[in-house]
This record gives structure tokens, sequence and C-alpha cells, in this order.
């Protein structure tokens, strides 16, 4: 499972015009579910992103989560987080879940997200999105859940 999160001062997401989501301070989360995730995956992006210290705090450095902060979340689905532009022009998605199995997650997900109490709003899955991003900082991390099997460096 990948998730490109990115600190916001707002964002909101809309389909065909009409809004569905809509947050103030706080962290947008593209998702993307590869074909092998599995709970560790989904409970490792979850507890990773709340408690990333990616927001100020009184000195300006990096010392608070979305947790401390009571931030809002805004998920959006995105299985082009996936895409594997190693050989050719074209991405290949391979490595994405199936539309089936990834709706599944990402809802599973989305329950993760709420169970933390922080307010978590959302797109339409599958769906031609428009997401508004005011990127604060800016700020954009890359969380990868397979980063749990690699040796780390010492």
């Amino acid at each position: 499972m990948r998730a490109l999160v990115q600190r916001v001062s707002q964002a909101s997401v809309s389909v065909d015009g009409e809004t569905l989501g809509r947050i103030g301070p706080g962290l947008v989360i593209l998702l993307g579910v590869s074909r092998d995730d599995a709970e560790p995956d989904t409970d490792y992006i979850v507890g990773k992103t709340v408690n990333l210290r990616i927001f100020p705090d009184e000195q300006g450095r990096f010392d608070r989560s979305a947790l401390d902060n009571s931030s809002e979340l805004l998920v959006i689905s995105q299985f082009t987080l996936y895409g594997d532009t190693r050989k050719g022009r074209r991405p290949s998605f391979t490595q994405a879940a199936s539309s089936e199995q990834a709706e599944a997650t990402f809802a599973g997900v989305l329950d993760k997200f709420r169970a933390t109490g922080l307010k978590v709003e959302t797109g339409r899955f599958q769906a031609h999105m428009l997401v508004e991003i005011s990127n604060d900082g800016p700020v954009t991390i890359m969380l990868d859940s397979s980063d749990l099997e690699r040796p780390r460096r010492g």
C-alpha cells in the first residue's frame, strides 16, 4: 500500500461539479492499493499517517502529528501510485489491486482512519475527481507499506 501524504491548509474533492469532501488544515492522503496488500499494510499506513510529526510546534519544528492537532483528513483512492514506468512510455498498473479488491481495502482504510477520531472526508471510488489541494509548506511524504520488509541502513 502506498500513500502520498500532503500537509494542506485546505483541500476539497468534487465529481461533476458536486463537492463530495472538503477539509481545513490537515492532510490529503492519496492512497494506492496493491494486489498483495493485507491487514498489516492497512495498519501500517493508517498508524504512520496519523502519527507522522510533520506539523510545526511553537518553535516551527516538525514535532506535531495529525492526532496532536486534531487535523482533518481527505483520503482519495489513487491506483496510479502503482504505475510502473520502467519499460516503455505508458505506465503499467499490474501491481495495483483489482477494482473489487481495492474498493474493499479502501473502505477498510477509511474505517481505520475514522476510528482515530479525526474528521475524514473522501471522494467517490473509481470516479474522475477534481482534487483541489493547498499544499502547506509544501510538505509531501511518500509512505509505502513494503518498507516494513526492508532492512534499515545501519
